[in-house]
């Protein structure tokens, strides 16, 4: 228990995916410019990693492990991934409109997520048992949200600053963006 902890607070804080590894970087700074479309993206997000880490982890060691097929888990990875992406895709059309069109072409985008691809082969590369490999998975998702809702409330209340106007647009949200890093840097030591 105390493993799996270590590997959700790891994943979640100290080793976040976006702010410290910069995978995920597209949809964070796309999809940061309001905190409920943050939100939805991140609650996608949750779900495809969490449920990719584990359907991943279970083919890797019942099927392409047995069979020595190992060299093919990166095409196998990105089928699985691009899967599950269409089924929240056709989930959240149905069931919620309104946040399938403000996520529009980023929702697609978590198919070539370099970090959904990413925990799945470091779950491979770390040995992570299934249970530990999911683990991973959802607190590295859980990570991402929390990046991705902190710089969209950063970017809501950046709208009503007085920015200069070299640092208007893309410059003060990279700025933002590495200031956070900086911030998540700190947490370094509690691993």
């Amino acid at each position: 228990m105390q493993e799996l902890l270590v590997v959700a607070v790891g994943s979640a804080i100290v080793n976040n995916v976006v702010l410290s590894q910069f995978l995920g970087i597209c949809p964070f700074l796309g999809v940061s410019k309001k905190v409920e479309t943050a939100a939805g993206m991140g609650g996608a997000v949750i779900f495809v990693l969490t449920l990719a880490s584990l359907v991943t982890s279970v083919i890797y060691k019942f099927i392409l492990t047995p069979l020595n097929f190992d060299y093919l888990q990166t095409i196998v990875f990105i089928l699985v991934i691009a899967a599950l992406v269409q089924f929240v895709e056709m989930f959240l059309k149905k069931a919620m409109p309104p946040l399938y069109n403000s996520l529009g072409v980023y929702l697609p985008l978590i198919t070539t997520n370099c970090a959904v691809l990413g925990v799945a082969l470091n779950n491979v590369q770390k040995n992570y048992n299934i249970l530990t490999g999911t683990v991973n998975g959802l607190a590295t998702a859980i990570g991402f949200t929390i990046a991705i809702v902190i710089m969209a409330g950063i970017r809501e209340k950046i709208e009503f600053n007085n920015v200069p106007v070299a640092f208007r647009g893309s410059a003060i949200v990279l700025v933002t963006a590495g200031l956070m890093a900086i911030a998540f840097f700190g947490f370094s030591g509690v691993i």
